[in-house]
């Protein structure tokens, strides 16, 4: 089962350390081409397409995996995640236009650049790939999800090249990146449609809650809890715009991207082990505890790395000019090796139906973190901001460490 769970985690991390590599060379392309304050601005741009995406979507994946185990039951879930994900994109288009349409000047988004935002936000939902992510997991094709992962990076990497030869601009960057996800969309459904065919005429809000009563309260603890997971790091980027402007903005997104590489490995640890979990409950303590020490060595180390290698690679990729994004980064990836050693802790809690309670130990410290922003960004810019993810990652996991223990007594 360990094995099993570390290969999975494997084939996830084996797309994400080609995205990350890629990652670095068109965040160079990107800071580079439009400075900071055009840099900031389309930072904060496609951090407003992922809030509004995170804040009206659902793991459809992990219902998937919950109830497909059997041929019967995968058809009604696949049915249940397809019209999970078009009230999604329904949802998340309305609000997406009447927050640009009549948001004032406290939105940090140019008035000029709205319509653009609409479009690429309307790609984003589109792109949505929750539904053939969980049909590709739940038959252990973590290599096909690799490959289609690996879409989108190229796909940037390809268009920001392209941008730099031509005329680097923000609505050209927004093109390029929208082409993206919705390449990697595509790429997802084809390997999952030639992995199972996809049951489209089951499509419906009501025939998985009818055999499962449980499936409601399931979908909104877990929903719950990713959209504060991912929600609440893009709606700080956006406070930050607000309180800070658009350049803080994109310091902090470089801190981010360079100092959150562990978060990226904690989500997909959680995604790897989460099915192992749900097909073996006996087992499912050991396991968890075997890979929460694991990632507790990986994260110490590359923190190391990260406060002796931090200042240089910032250099090298986006130039003197974010030099000051060296203290977020840091303090960054001490909050996302937190979050590696609590991952296979939350999937433990979710695997044994906690849903609702996963999603009380993230939203608390969360909703204090952000509260808190404003005196933070206020007093010590980007660094304040990451200092707030750092304290909402150490209260969480500190209450998943309590919640499994309640559990296991």
């Amino acid at each position: 089962m360990i094995r099993r769970a570390l290969t999975n985690t494997g084939w996830l991390m084996g797309a994400r350390g080609v995205n990350a590599v890629l990652s670095l060379i068109y965040l160079a392309m990107a800071t580079r081409a439009l400075g900071v304050q055009g840099f900031g601005t389309f930072v904060i741009i496609f951090t407003f397409a992922q809030l509004i995406v995170g804040f009206t979507s659902f793991q459809t994946w992990q219902a998937i995996i919950r109830w497909g185990q059997g041929e019967e039951g995968r058809r009604s879930a696949t049915g249940y995640a397809l019209a999970l994900d078009t009230l999604t994109i329904v949802t998340g288009t309305l609000v997406a236009g009447l927050v640009l349409g009549f948001a004032g000047e406290w939105l940090p988004i140019p008035r000029g650049l709205r319509w653009e935002s609409f479009w690429f936000t309307l790609a984003y939902l589109l792109a949505i790939r929750s539904t053939p992510t969980g049909l590709l997991r739940l038959h252990d094709r973590y290599g096909r999800g690799a490959i289609a992962d690996s879409t989108m990076s190229i796909v940037r990497v390809a268009g920001a090249g392209l941008l730099i030869l031509t005329a680097p601009t923000i609505e050209g960057f927004l093109l390029v990146w929208a082409v993206a996800e919705l390449a990697t969309a595509g790429m997802y459904w084809l390997l999952a449609a030639r992995t199972e065919a996809i049951f489209w005429q089951r499509f419906s809000l009501t025939r998985l809650p009818q055999a499962e009563p449980d499936a409601w309260r399931f979908v909104a603890g877990t929903s719950l809890t990713a959209m504060l997971s991912i929600s609440s790091r893009q709606l700080l980027v956006l406070l930050v715009g607000t309180f800070g402007g658009a350049a803080m903005a994109g310091i902090y997104r470089v801190a981010a991207q360079l100092g959150e590489g562990l978060l990226r490995l904690a989500q997909a640890l959680l995604r790897a082990v989460y099915p192992e979990l749900v097909r073996n409950p006996k087992q499912a303590r050991l396991l968890a505890a075997r890979i929460t020490r694991i990632a507790m060595l990986t994260g110490a180390a590359t923190v190391a790395l990260a406060w002796l290698g931090g200042e240089w690679l910032i250099r090298a990729i986006a130039g003197e000019t974010y030099l000051s994004a060296w203290w977020p980064m840091l303090i960054l990836s001490a909050a996302a090796a937190m979050e590696l050693a609590g991952a296979s802790l939350e999937a433990l809690l979710v695997a044994r139906g906690r849903a609702i309670t996963n999603f009380v130990l993230r939203g608390v410290p969360t909703v204090a973190a952000l509260c808190a922003l404003p005196w933070l960004v206020g007093h010590y810019g980007a660094t304040g901001a990451a200092l707030a993810v750092l304290g909402s990652s150490v209260l969480s996991v500190s209450g998943f460490i309590l919640a499994n223990r309640r559990a296991a007594a």
